[in-house]
């Protein structure tokens, strides 16, 4: 049963913020129930996150107030929220990766004594991890953890610290479908148990089958807030990008040519050094989008990043135009036309600390033209490329030396894009390359994908999404504990169903 009262949980009131003299919220309402699950829709940059995060005490709202209960509050740090009950689960993780997930846990918690019992952490953590179906190993590194585990991470730790109000930033993009039901149960009943829950997600669907109310930012104004039972996928799109929804580009039927790229019992090591996939063999043609499905942590990363050259396998063979590449390093795999899209835009595709051009070179710097001698860069040339590439994916403009890392998800995400669809690839891995991403940004990534299809290059889609998987791409291949359960030649003669077992380790 929803807990009510008339006093709400949360309620912000006229809330400015503002960065490099540009309003990222301005003059926005928002209100939190007890026992409600609150939706925050919009496009990336329209103020969703920075809002949040003035309610979690990592930014200082410039105008505006926050009322916790009915009494007002201000938050000088992140601690100062947490002590009043708010924790927040970043779209982009805010752990400490040489760490443990228990020291994770408690790390800058008040009253934690001199002396830790660790057996006492390990023990509330499991209780928690039980209770909420987040299964986790507290003695697990965080830096060998897969994204969807440091997400389960993230969510025991505000758990952990007594958290009533929940924020929670895309917390489905690393799940499967049959995760995101269960995931969903674990919210309703921390609903019903009092909680308030605050979700920041694109993905309407699931919005309209968990949340209560939404509220819709746009280009850092409120639009409005909608009980679900009056919102619908076209009126709550509409109201994020200000006009009616394009239809998506129907794609087209796959003409593949030869093999683009192929694998051989190839077998390589996790972070962990242990042995993590296992005689892998495939093979990826031109002109071709072979989608990969697999729960999260089933070697997906170490996949990719072995097909990137950026680990060395153990045994095995990887064909890269008639030649074995297996063992060789990136930039060999990116000369023989290999693009790898991570998921981690902020950590292994960009350096967010670097400028728009700096990081347009880092594919580049050592060939002409960006490369003039032996030891220069011909800058001119990167200023007019990143200016050029900006305009066609629709990159936010930033002053000229800026740090990328002010950018939002989507336009690190079109920059990323950018960069490597740029240099004409004939392999491109993909990895989550919609994680996150509004409706408007998802459909231009997908575009581009299909653009590059039709161009001849081989594509590997990797998903969580069956829903994207089944709609994209012109074979599925499942992995399962590092090795390939099986390839749907075509995806139309296949259920989700089918692939869900697979998924879950059954051979079909």
């Amino acid at each position: 049963m929803t807990v009510q009262s008339s006093v709400p949980l949360v309620f912000m009131s006229g809330i400015d913020k503002i960065f490099f003299e540009n309003y990222a919220n301005r003059s926005v309402d928002f209100e939190l129930g007890r026992g409600e699950v609150h939706a925050l829709l919009g496009e990336n940059g329209a103020g969703k996150t920075t809002l949040m995060n003035v309610l979690a005490g990592i930014y200082t709202p410039d105008a505006g107030k926050i009322y916790i209960e009915g009494r007002e509050a201000r938050f000088a740090s992140p601690k100062d929220a947490i002590a009043s009950g708010i924790g927040m689960v970043h779209q982009h993780f805010m752990l400490i990766p040489a760490l443990t997930v228990w020291e994770n846990m408690i790390l800058g918690m008040d009253g934690v004594p001199f002396v830790i019992d660790k057996r006492v952490v390990a023990e509330k953590i499991m209780e928690l991890s039980e209770r909420y179906s987040l299964p986790v190993d507290p003695e697990a590194v965080v830096l060998a953890l897969s994204i969807g585990e440091r997400q389960r991470v993230e969510l025991l730790k505000m758990l952990y610290r007594g958290a009533r109000v929940l924020i929670l930033d895309e917390p489905t993009s690393v799940l499967t479908p049959q995760e995101t039901l269960d995931f969903f149960s674990t919210l309703r009943k921390m609903a019903a148990a009092g909680h308030g829950i605050v979700l920041i997600s694109h993905k309407i669907e699931e919005i309209l089958s968990i949340a209560g109310r939404m509220t819709v930012l746009r280009k850092g104004k409120c639009v409005g807030t909608v009980e679900s039972s009056q919102a619908g996928r076209e009126t709550l799109a509409g109201m994020m990008m200000g006009r009616p929804v394009e239809n998506a580009r129907k794609k087209k039927s796959a003409r593949p040519g030869g093999t683009a790229l192929s694998c051989g019992k190839l077998s390589a090591r996790g972070d962990r050094d242990s042995r993590t996939l296992r005689d892998i063999s495939f093979e990826l043609r031109e002109g071709e989008i072979l989608g990969l499905a697999g729960v999260a942590g089933n070697a997906q990363d170490e996949l990719c990043e072995t097909l990137a050259g950026l680990r060395i396998p153990d045994s095995g063979e990887i064909i890269l135009r008639g030649e074995n590449v297996a063992g060789m390093g990136p930039r060999d795999f990116i000369e023989r036309g290999v693009s790898y899209i991570p998921v981690d835009r902020k950590g292994t595709g960009l350096v967010p600390n670097m400028n728009m051009r700096e990081n347009i070179a880092l594919k580049r710097y050592w060939r002409k033209p960006a490369a003039c001698g032996r030891f220069m860069l011909d800058w001119d040339f990167l200023d007019d490329l990143s200016r050029s590439l900006a305009d066609a994916y629709g990159i936010q403009a930033i002053p000229a030396g800026s740090p990328v890392r002010v950018l939002s998800g989507g336009n690190l995400q079109k920059l990323m894009l950018a960069r490597e669809l740029s240099s004409k690839p004939s392999v491109i891995l993909a990895m989550h390359p919609v994680w996150g991403l509004d409706i408007g940004a998802a459909e231009f990534v997908r575009e581009r994908i299909l653009e590059e299809r039709e161009k001849g290059a081989g594509i590997l889609l990797v998903s969580d999404d069956l829903d994207e998987l089944f709609e994209m791409s012109d074979r599925i291949m499942v992995i399962f504990g590092g090795r390939i359960m099986g390839i749907a030649d075509d995806p139309g003669d296949v259920s989700k169903e089918r692939i869900g077992l697979m998924m879950a380790g059954m051979a079909v």
